[in-house]
């Protein structure tokens, strides 16, 4: 069953861009029922289920030391689409995690890809990895993620890595100037994430614009599966909401 296939690893292992809309919903399956946080993870003072969507919220009561996340808990996906609506305050800091490991030392912490999310749209549509190569591809931006020679797996990472980014990346194309791609996100209001996670490459869409595509040639540091997750950020009070969070496995 297509459910089962989504929660097994894969063993074998213009200016703007967007999708066939004609694709809407084929193959996908709900991960997240909309009353409940069954098959999901995280800390309930910062999550909970209101008005049918699952809320991250951070108030002056409770603000965070470390990122949170809730964690879906069906599986560790490998190849795969993601689908899924979002609405967050202009003070909003989030993102959706894929491909990501729990950290032991850290509750309800994710190291691993994520599809960043703001409420200014300063990095909304950026491929971020938290807690490792960090950005990866800005908005706007194809990227080639190239390997670095005499870097081993779990060693230090910060050596390579300048004003917040890594540094052996190479942008080859240009999606889009920023201001036209923030023209088609909305603030204050639902817009729709899709990622499209295929091997080596990750796609990340808002509102059917391509707004990142990294395809990532450094196999000492780049994950091939892992956890889903999405976050509430360290920073002022905030609130964000998911809906509509669907799940489609990549099969060839």
């Amino acid at each position: 069953m297509l459910v089962a296939l989504i929660a097994c690893k894969n063993r074998n292992q213009s200016n703007t861009t967007s999708i066939d809309p004609q694709s809407k919903n084929d193959g996908f399956v709900s991960i997240f029922d909309g009353k409940t946080l069954n098959d999901w993870v995280g800390d309930p003072t910062y999550w909970s289920v209101e008005n049918g969507n699952l809320t991250g919220t951070i108030t002056p009561e409770t603000l965070l030391s470390n990122n949170t996340f809730i964690i879906w808990q069906g599986g560790e996906p490998s190849n795969f689409e993601l689908k899924l609506e979002y609405r967050i305050n202009e003070d909003g800091n989030s993102g959706i995690n894929y491909r990501s490991e729990p950290i032991d030392t850290i509750p309800y912490a994710l190291r691993g890809y994520q599809a960043d999310i703001d409420g200014k749209n300063s990095y909304t549509g950026q491929n971020y990895e938290e807690r490792k190569r960090t950005t990866l591809a800005y908005q706007g931006e194809k990227v080639n993620v190239n390997p670095l020679a005499g870097l081993k797996r779990n060693g230090s990472l910060t050596t390579n890595i300048e004003k917040n980014a890594w540094k052996n990346r190479e942008v080859t194309k240009s999606l889009g100037s920023k201001d036209s791609l923030l023209a088609y996100i909305k603030k204050d209001d639902w817009n729709q994430v899709h990622l499209i996670v295929k091997d080596n490459r990750m796609k990340h869409y808002v509102n059917d614009i391509l707004m990142s595509d990294v395809t990532d040639n450094d196999a000492i540091n780049r994950s091939e599966s892992g956890k889903i997750g999405v976050q509430v950020h360290v920073g002022p009070p905030m609130k964000v909401e998911f809906r509509d969070i669907r799940l489609k496995a990549i099969l060839d």
